[in-house]
C-alpha cells in the first residue's frame, strides 16, 4: 500500500481524491489531510479514512478541532496547525505521493516541499509552478521526484506524449499542444454587458464543479494562461508551441500533435475523478467512478479560437512569460488579489484585467532564480496590486 498525503483535502480535488483512493483501500492508505478553515468537513473526513495526521492551517480553529478529534473515535490523529505544518506533512517518511491541491499560491512551499522531500507530486496546484517555474522543475529533477500532473488538460496532454515521457523532458516527436479551454460562462456574453456580471455568474462554470476562485479564472480565462505557463514548463516548450483552443463541449481535454502529421486527444467526460485515478494508477490503470463518455449524447464538437479582446488576461499570461524572470509570479499574486476583490464586491468583472496588467507595469522583469526572489515578488505584487485596486475608478 502506498502512503497519501493530501494538500488541500476539503476543495474540490481533495474530495475527488479522497472519492478515488476510497474505492481502492487496498492500493492507498491516507497518511495526512489539510484544510485551512473548513474544519467540520475536515472532521467528517478524519472519521471516514483515519488519516495518522490531520493539519488545520488557520490557528484560529486549531484547538476547537483539536478538542473535537480527542472526544471522537478517532483521538489517536494528530493535529497540527499553521502554513509550517504543510510543509512536515509532505515530506512525512510514510507518505509516498502528494496530492497538490491547495489553491493560489499558498500550495508553493508544501508542493516544494514534497519534491524536495522525492515524493511522487501529483500537482493539481497550477500557481505553484506558474510562480517558481524552473525552481520547481529543478528541484523534482534533484530529488528523483515523480512529477504527475492533474490539470484534466495537462494530464490529457501527458497521457497523449510519447511512451515512458517524464514531466519536463522535451521532446523532439512533439510539434506543438493544443490546450483546451470551455470558454467559461461569457464566450458568448456581449462584451458591453460584462462589466455588469456577478461573482454568482462568474462561478457558474457550465461543465465543471470548480472553487471559486478557479471558476472566475476560468470565466476570465486567467485559468488557461497559468495552464499556457505551466504547460511550457511541464512540457520543455516554447508559449509559440502551445495553441490554446476553446471547445465548449470540454470532452477533449487536450491534444498533442506530432511531427509526422498525427494529433492524439484525450477524451472523457469532464470529472477531476479521470485524471486524478490516471495519476495515482500510473503507469496501470483503475476505475474513477466517472461515467462512461456517450459520444452520441455528446453529438458534436466545437472548436474555435480565443478572443484577447473579450479574454486580456489570457493576452496579460503570454505576455508575463515572454517577459520571464519574475513576471508570470507578478501575474499571479495580482490576479489572486483582484479576483478576491472582485469576489467581494469591490470591483467589476472586467476590471480584474486592469488590476493585473497595472500592476504587472510597476514592475521591472529580474531574474527569478531563487526562492526568496520569487516569494519577494510575489509579496510586492500583491502590496502594487492592493494600490491599483485603491486607486481604481470605480
Amino acid at each position: 500500500m502506498k502512503g497519501i498525503c493530501i494538500l488541500g483535502a476539503t476543495g474540490s480535488i481533495g474530495v475527488s481524491t479522497l472519492d478515488v483512493v476510497a474505492r481502492h483501500p487496498h492500493l492507498y492508505r491516507v497518511v495526512a489531510l489539510t484544510a485551512n478553515t473548513n474544519t467540520d468537513l475536515l472532521f467528517s473526513q478524519c472519521l471516514e479514512h483515519h488519516p495518522d495526521y490531520a493539519v488545520v492551517v488557520d490557528e484560529k480553529r486549531v484547538q476547537a478541532f483539536r478538542e473535537k478529534i480527542k472526544a471522537s473515535i478517532v483521538s489517536d490523529i494528530k493535529v497540527l496547525s499553521g502554513a509550517k505544518a504543510l510543509e512536515q506533512v509532505a515530506s512525512l517518511p510514510a507518505v509516498d505521493s502528494v496530492m497538490a491541491a491547495i489553491v493560489g499560491a499558498a500550495g508553493l512551499l508544501p508542493s516544494l516541499a514534497a519534491a524536495k522531500a522525492g515524493k511522487t507530486v501529483l500537482l493539481a496546484n497550477k500557481e505553484a509552478l506558474v510562480m517558481s517555474g524552473d525552481i520547481f522543475m529543478q528541484a523534482v529533477t534533484a530529488a528523483g521526484a515523480q512529477l504527475l500532473p492533474i490539470d484534466s488538460e495537462h494530464n490529457a496532454i501527458f497521457q497523449c506524449m510519447p511512451a515512458a515521457y517524464q514531466a519536463g523532458q522535451h521532446s523532439p516527436l512533439v510539434r506543438r499542444i493544443l490546450l483546451t479551454a470551455s470558454g467559461g460562462p461569457f464566450r458568448q456574453t456581449p462584451l458591453e454587458q460584462l462589466p455588469d456580471v456577478t461573482p454568482a455568474q462568474a462561478v457558474a462554470h457550465p461543465n465543471w464543479d470548480m472553487g471559486k476562485k478557479i471558476s472566475v479564472d476560468s470565466a476570465t480565462m486567467m485559468n488557461k494562461g497559468l495552464e499556457m505557463i505551466e504547460a511550457c514548463l511541464l512540457f520543455n516548450m516554447q508559449p509559440e508551441q502551445i495553441q490554446i483552443v476553446i471547445h465548449p463541449q470540454s470532452v477533449i481535454h487536450s491534444m498533442v500533435d506530432y511531427v509526422d502529421g498525427t494529433v492524439l486527444a484525450q477524451m472523457g467526460n469532464p470529472d477531476m475523478r479521470i485524471p486524478i485515478a490516471h495519476a495515482l494508477a500510473a503507469p496501470e490503470r483503475f476505475d474513477s467512478g466517472a461515467e462512461p463518455l456517450d459520444i452520441f449524447k455528446v453529438g458534436r464538437m466545437d472548436f474555435e479560437a480565443p478572443d484577447f479582446q473579450r479574454f486580456p488576461c489570457l493576452r496579460l499570461a503570454y505576455e508575463a512569460i515572454h517577459a520571464g524572470g519574475i513576471m508570470p509570479t507578478v501575474l499571479n499574486a495580482a490576479n489572486e488579489i483582484a479576483v478576491e476583490a472582485f469576489l467581494q464586491g469591490q470591483i467589476r468583472f472586467t476590471d480584474i484585467a486592469k488590476v493585473i496588467e497595472r500592476s504587472m507595469a510597476a514592475f521591472t522583469v529580474r531574474p527569478a532564480d531563487t526562492l526568496e526572489i520569487v516569494l519577494d515578488a510575489d509579496q510586492q505584487a500583491r502590496v502594487a496590486a492592493n494600490q491599483v485596486l485603491s486607486q481604481l475608478d470605480r
